[in-house]
């Protein structure tokens, strides 16, 4: 099974995703990783030089070429890939979604101590102004992420239960 793992900046999808395919013994794969290394250029040098549209298309092919893939994976998307083009959609075709779905105070308290809170939209932020445009992502967001299989959150939210719920679907 493929498996899916969208969310805000923050939410977990990459520290779960490797904890969770190692549990398991599958590969993990990070989108923006896969990006970085198909590229040769940071997702941040990409964003700079050629802007968001020209970014989501390449991270669009990236994700179909994964998703052409035989077997099964754990990925961690970049937290605005569901929300462009038809991605939502080829996730769900191709595998199972999970939205890790995590309180915005919480995403902006570990932010703070995260290498995200040095990415312009955060750099030199506090913990209040990070929260307030981590709600404003996840606004504007929701209405993508909401198309997930599954929605995880709080305590349902570790490697044990990510990995249970994927068992259980395969079973």
């Amino acid at each position: 099974m493929k498996v899916f793992l969208i969310g805000l900046p923050g939410s977990g999808k990459s520290t779960l995703g490797r904890a969770v395919a190692h549990l398991l013994r599958r590969p993990f794969v990070d989108l923006d990783g896969e990006i970085v290394k198909g590229e040769g250029k940071s997702v941040h040098q990409i964003f700079g030089s050629l802007g968001e549209a020209p970014f989501r298309k390449i991270e669009k092919h990236y994700l179909e070429k994964w998703c052409a893939r035989p077997g099964p994976f754990i990925m961690a998307t970049g937290g605005g890939a569901p929300c462009h083009f038809n991605n939502m959609e080829l996730i769900n075709e191709t595998g199972t979604s999970f939205f890790l779905d995590v309180r915005p105070e919480v995403i902006a308290l570990r932010m703070l101590g995260m290498e995200l809170a040095k990415r312009p939209l955060f750099a030199g932020q506090d913990a209040t102004t990070i929260q307030g445009r981590v709600r404003k992502m996840r606004e504007e967001r929701l209405p993508y992420y909401a198309q997930a299989r599954i929605v995880l959150s709080g305590e349902r939210l570790t490697t044990q239960a990510i990995a249970e719920e994927v068992l259980a679907l395969e079973a």
